[in-house]
């Protein structure tokens, strides 16, 4: 049979596996209840689209303090653990991993599970079916994949996984943070999964190198930290991303901005307009990022600059590059700094950078100023005033020997449009402002809003009752550049209607 292999407690016959059906009867004590399968346990939610998006779900009834919120699976017990360890070692010990690793991943899940099962018949594990059947999908899952995180992983609402040591897993789902009951057999097990999926990207994560930053292969992004910086066990946190892309149409479903908000955004990535993306951890700041690239022409360049590959672009002419971490011996660094300053010597059309967090955005700012018109990049800030605010702040902090004033003479040149994107205190997300960069008065930057985002109130369910309303510009700064591209008509019938929408509210 494939990659049996003889133990030191004996043999396992190199024949089929009989079917389940055929295994000992068990002994006539009663079964334990069977637990329900990770994937049919899992409490559901509504589909969001959360997973760093824009997408507003309404939030569930608030609760009081003295009601838990619903657990993600149920605590297995120590005996299920101590079981599945006793089965996990004989399978190791049974197959041969090399060859399993030239199958495809379905034939390999059926060659465990044959072995897994055979297992169980030769030592007589007692056991009901339905858990027999959890086993399998576990071991499978270790073997394979991610271990107790596939289930979280298959979920299209989950918007983060944050695994605090072994024992503690919670998660996002409609813009709350609540606590699962998946649980890791020991700290061992989390950092093995920690180092296979930083691995699938070349990085390393141990005690010589204990941080570092991955991708999943479905684009999630991915953090871990492991002992010694991490005192209570490895912590990895997950970042993930629906499978469907994200539109602006759908957010304007979702309630994320107004029709009229989201043409003018269309015509924003049309037309070249160097934009900055600005928000808060979470608040959908890639997302929109995608979605304002969809409108780009199929024709243009486009290079990426990210730490870690999140971007997913579809059109047909784009360069992706990665930063790298130092090795072992602190050499071997690429910087977001390197990556943009070597782009702009391969002929890009569009630079995007995907996080600005220090001294790149000199060099962003440079080449939105030096033909590379549409360029687009995000940042953390709370406000469209603070992003600029943090721009000069990253720069000096760059040792760029610069005068105030120039640097933001600099800015006011380079920088466009700065979109802010926000998630409320009820868990939606919405496009708080959009913004243009007018000019200076002296050393100050005056920027004028063409939307912004207004709380009204709340319901009964807690959740946040908002408008968005157009502040009544006519005539963007941007204009004449969208009469360049043909965009001019659209521009002005989106900026009447959304003064007529902003009337109509005013009655």
């Amino acid at each position: 049979m494939f990659g049996k292999r003889s133990t030191s407690s004996g043999t396992i016959e190199a024949t089929r596996p009989a079917p389940a059906a055929e295994a000992p009867p068990p002994a006539p004590q009663p079964a334990p209840p069977p637990s329900p399968k990770p994937q049919d346990g899992l409490t559901p939610f509504p589909s969001d689209g959360l997973g760093a998006s824009l997408v507003p779900a309404p939030a569930p009834p608030r609760k009081s303090a003295s009601v838990a919120m619903p657990s993600i699976d149920t605590r297995r017990s120590d005996s299920y653990y101590e079981t599945k360890g006793t089965i996990f070692g004989a399978l190791i010990e049974a197959i041969d991993l090399a060859q399993l690793a030239r199958l495809d991943v379905d034939s390999a899940r059926e060659e465990i599970r044959d072995i897994v099962n055979e297992i169980i018949a030769i030592k007589s594990i007692v056991m009901s079916i339905s858990e027999q059947e959890e086993l399998l999908e576990d071991i499978c899952n270790d073997v394979l994949g991610f271990g107790p995180l596939e289930p979280l992983l298959a979920r299209d609402d989950i918007a983060d996984i944050m695994v605090n040591g072994s024992g503690t897993v919670y998660i996002e789902v409609a813009g709350k943070i609540q606590r699962t009951g998946i649980r890791f057999r020991d700290n061992q097990q989390l950092l093995n999964i920690c180092q296979r999926i930083v691995s699938q990207i070349g990085r390393r994560v141990d005690e010589a190198s204990p941080i570092c930053d991955a991708r999943l292969p479905d684009g999630s992004r991915v953090n871990a930290i492991v002992p010694p910086l991490a005192i209570d066990g490895p912590a990895l946190t997950i970042r993930k991303f629906k499978k469907d892309k994200l539109t602006l149409d759908q957010l304007v479903r979702f309630g994320t901005i107004t029709p009229q908000g989201a043409e003018i955004l269309k015509i924003i990535g049309r037309s070249r307009v160097n934009t900055v993306v600005s928000g808060g951890t979470g608040s959908g700041k890639t997302t929109l990022l995608n979605c304002l690239t969809q409108f780009i022409d199929h024709d243009e360049r486009i290079i990426t600059c990210e730490d870690a590959a999140e971007l997913q672009l579809q059109q047909p002419h784009v360069v992706r590059l990665e930063t790298r971490p130092p090795n072992l011996e602190g050499e071997g660094q690429v910087t977001m700094r390197d990556l943009v300053k070597n782009c702009l010597r391969m002929r890009p059309e569009r630079i995007i950078v995907g996080e600005v967090r220090g001294p790149e955005a000199f060099d962003l700012l440079q080449a939105m100023n030096t033909g590379h018109d549409g360029s687009m990049g995000t940042l953390h800030a709370n406000s469209p005033r603070e992003a600029l605010s943090r721009l000069e702040s990253m720069i000096t902090m760059g040792g760029f020997s610069l005068p105030s004033r120039t640097i933001r003479e600099m800015i006011v040149s380079s920088v466009d449009v700065v979109i802010q994107a926000a998630r409320l205190r009820d868990g939606s997300r919405r496009i708080t402002h959009v913004t243009e960069v007018m000019g200076m008065e002296g050393d100050v930057i005056i920027t004028q809003d063409l939307f912004v985002y207004d709380i009204v109130g709340e319901d009964e369910k807690g959740n946040l009752i908002g408008r968005h309303r157009s502040t009544g510009i006519g005539r963007p700064r941007f204009w004449e550049r969208a009469r360049y591209y043909g965009e001019e008509k659209r521009l002005a019938a989106a900026l009447d209607a959304a003064e007529v929408d902003a009337a109509d509210l005013g009655r």
